[in-house]
């Protein structure tokens, strides 16, 4: 059976050991060779990074999120044994582990190191599909030849190289598909290297539960429940057509990946739909001024990103989270796309005026989507508004300013409320 060592990257025959350096870390399969379809999801990633630029936090619980108020962005293994998962409120992550050390997220620091791993990825493949700062999917096929080794020794490689250049560890899935991939990186986590291959699909997956399947979430879980499917083997009983008319397009989903096929290609450039910001208060408000003050930042956020992105957006979307947890959510599609903060914020006050102030409210957003390259944006003047060119103009200046001299040399009178 072949088999690879994951620390000195030895190719050899199955064994216990590496026959070179004599480590345990082996992974060994029979289609180790053959696989190319990759997930790599870093372990922990932003509280990996807070714990190697602060070597004394290593032993400690480290949970990365905003106040007590706020949610759980992830947390360090440590804390997850205390039962600490990512989402988690921060007043219960605190109740299930009262010592750890809560940090702030340090974006600009986490998308620094993200960029470096895509760099490495890159190396091995230019089919590299980012999901979001820490995982990305990546096709290895055809490129033994280049590497003179197959894609599993590279991935192996990958790895070691992130641990060593970077001080961040990752996990890997490999398969035949994009499905598999993603649930084989997190048979194994942290550190982990799982496989699964053709010839083992169906068995592997006939006793596994449908939540592992990525997008069933809380709301289509109950619905599964509610028609008594629980695990892939009760999916694999069910008529195709059946399963379309009672979860629509989803239904064809689960029948394909019920049976393990997934013929969705890596995509090296997957469109970005959507562009968003939102911010939890520490405690609830109805205070006009404060919620016009937070309303604006979301927006200028929202606005930076996409002009960094080169995208604008025709549909503006408002998020409200009111004190009992209700959501309440508005949109407005625009006459032409946007990218501009000023009127971003004019159309989410809008909405928000439309809303009413029914707070209090514990949570606010904004957002742009249907978004567009930004040479299609902020075309037409707007007679009703015939102010909106002049602050355009301001706001490219504004955009100039802080370019030169950094983000907080000039601010709106808003954004300080």
């Amino acid at each position: 059976m072949p088999a690879l060592c994951r620390d000195c990257l030895t190719e050899f025959d199955h064994g216990l050991r590496c026959p070179a350096c004599r480590s345990p870390r082996i992974v060994a399969h029979d289609e180790l060779w053959q696989l190319s379809i990759a997930h790599m999801d870093c372990d922990a990633f932003y509280a990996s990074v807070e714990k190697r630029d602060a070597p004394e936090l290593a032993d400690k619980p480290v949970i990365i999120g905003g106040g007590r108020r706020g949610v759980v962005s992830t947390a360090c293994y440590v804390a997850r044994i205390r039962g600490v998962r990512s989402a988690m409120p921060m007043f219960q992550a605190l109740k299930l582990c009262p010592d750890a050390v809560v940090l702030k997220p340090r974006m600009e620091v986490y998308a620094e190191v993200s960029r470096q791993i895509r760099a490495m990825m890159q190396e091995l493949t230019p089919a590299v599909e980012p999901l979001s700062l820490d995982e990305a999917f990546m096709d290895l096929t055809g490129t033994a030849r280049l590497h003179g080794h197959p894609p599993a020794t590279m991935l192996a490689r990958l790895v070691r190289r992130m641990k060593d250049e970077l001080g961040v560890t990752g996990s890997i899935g490999l398969s035949h598909n994009k499905f598999l991939a993603k649930v084989a990186s997190d048979l194994d986590k942290p550190r982990g290297f799982a496989v699964i291959g053709l010839a083992e699909t169906d068995a592997f997956l006939r006793d596994k539960p449908v939540r592992m399947i990525w997008g069933v979430g809380q709301a289509t879980q109950s619905a599964l429940d509610a028609a008594g499917i629980r695990t892939f083997n009760d999916l694999l009983r069910w008529d195709r057509r059946d399963l379309a008319e009672r979860f629509g397009s989803m239904g064809d989903r689960l029948w394909t990946l019920a049976r393990g096929q997934d013929s969705r290609r890596v995509l090296a450039n997957a469109p970005i739909k959507s562009i968003s910001n939102e911010t939890t208060f520490d405690d609830d408000t109805h205070d006009p001024d404060v919620l016009d003050g937070h309303l604006w930042r979301m927006c200028e956020k929202v606005a930076d990103r996409a002009k960094a992105r080169g995208l604008a957006g025709r549909v503006v979307t408002l998020k409200l989270k009111r004190a009992d947890f209700t959501l309440i959510s508005r949109r407005h599609a625009l006459r032409d796309a946007t990218q501009m903060a000023d009127r971003l914020y004019r159309e989410a006050r809008g909405l928000f005026d439309q809303v009413g102030n029914k707070g209090p409210y514990r949570l606010i957003g904004a957002g742009l989507s249907d978004l567009v390259p930004a040479a299609d944006a902020d075309r037409s003047t707007d007679l009703l508004d015939p102010d909106a060119d002049r602050r355009s103009r301001a706001e490219r200046a504004t955009d100039a300013i802080r370019a030169r001299f950094g983000k907080d040399a000039i601010k709106k009178g808003r954004a300080l409320r």
